[in-house]
């Protein structure tokens, strides 16, 4: 495996790129461009219309101009790679047990659509019934280079082998050189084994923030991989800073804020585009953008889009 130079972090572009240099820029260093402008990451495609992480979805939030199909990666019983974000089956299909106690022809005779017409029977399309689970090779040569990818190792512990099985099908396809995709993850240790195995690959950092369990009266960082937003320091943001170009967050626990505008631009002042997620409610989205926030994940990319317009 060809070893690869580290990104520069996402902070040295803003001076690096200047605009007579903007011409020469290769693809990769454009999208860490793209990444401090304002991004609309389409969660788990136009998941508030169509059933999430299918191919209706996807068609639809990448026909609306989402700058980013966002989508959760598991690996199946034989090795195959699939968007997919429950560990099991029963919510989002009509199987059972966990998903990668199933081999790709197993999951693709099951009903991923149907689902999501009983749910929201205001938006029911005959359509949708059948729909199947998606490999990302499928993904991939529907939308090709026409798309950026945002991309999550989904349980990593419950899926070894799928950072290896990922960068591998990414460089099969010339996702990385070309400035297509973006890799997130709760799991650390993920997303440094990606960085071991390809380190031009921009990662995202996501965190969730919500009460402790002890002491409901401070937050806490479900992984710990950063303290709590108001005991965040430089030091904190500039850790992650060395092997990610972004943090992912949540901005509310039980309609709680958990961050602040103040935490957006502390981390920004050390490298990092902050993405936040998953907001629906054209007003959460307005205050966020009036924060500064560098992304907004929405299942409604179309809302989204007509704010930033």
């Amino acid at each position: 495996m060809q070893r690869h130079t580290a990104l520069l972090p996402l902070s040295l572009f803003a001076g690096a790129l200047s605009a007579p240099a903007l011409a020469d820029a290769t693809p990769l260093e454009q999208q860490l461009k793209d990444l401090q402008s304002f991004q609309v990451i389409a969660h788990r495609g136009a998941s508030g219309h169509a059933p999430e992480s299918s191919m209706a979805a996807l068609e639809l939030a990448h026909a609306w101009g989402a700058d980013y199909l966002e989508l959760d990666i598991q690996m199946t019983s034989d090795g195959e790679l699939v968007a997919f974000h429950d560990d099991t089956l029963e919510r989002t299909s009509n199987g059972e047990g966990h998903i990668n106690d199933h081999t790709l022809a197993e999951l693709k005779d099951l009903d991923a659509g149907s689902w999501f017409n009983e749910e929201n029977p205001e938006l029911a399309n005959e359509a949708f019934e059948g729909a199947h689970i998606l490999t990302l090779e499928e993904v991939f040569n529907r939308f090709g280079q026409d798309a950026r990818y945002y991309l999550e190792t989904k349980s990593p512990e419950l899926n070894p082998g799928v950072e290896e099985g990922l960068v591998r099908r990414l460089e099969a396809y010339d996702m990385i050189d070309t400035g297509r995709v973006l890799i997130q993850s709760f799991d650390q240790e993920s997303l440094l084994k990606i960085h071991d195995l390809n380190a031009d690959i921009p990662l995202i950092q996501l965190v969730w923030y919500s009460p402790d369990e002890e002491s409901e009266a401070r937050l806490t960082e479900w992984t710990g991989v950063t303290p709590a937003p108001d005991e965040i320091t430089d030091a904190d943001f500039q850790a992650v800073a060395d092997y990610a170009v972004g943090l992912g967050t949540n901005y509310l626990y039980d309609g709680e804020p958990v961050i602040t505008e103040a935490f957006v631009q502390q981390a920004q002042n050390n490298g990092l585009a902050v993405h936040v997620y998953t907001v629906n409610a054209p007003e959460e989205m307005q205050h966020l953008l009036d924060w500064g926030v560098n992304g907004l994940f929405t299942d409604y990319a179309d809302r989204l889009i007509e704010l930033t317009e």
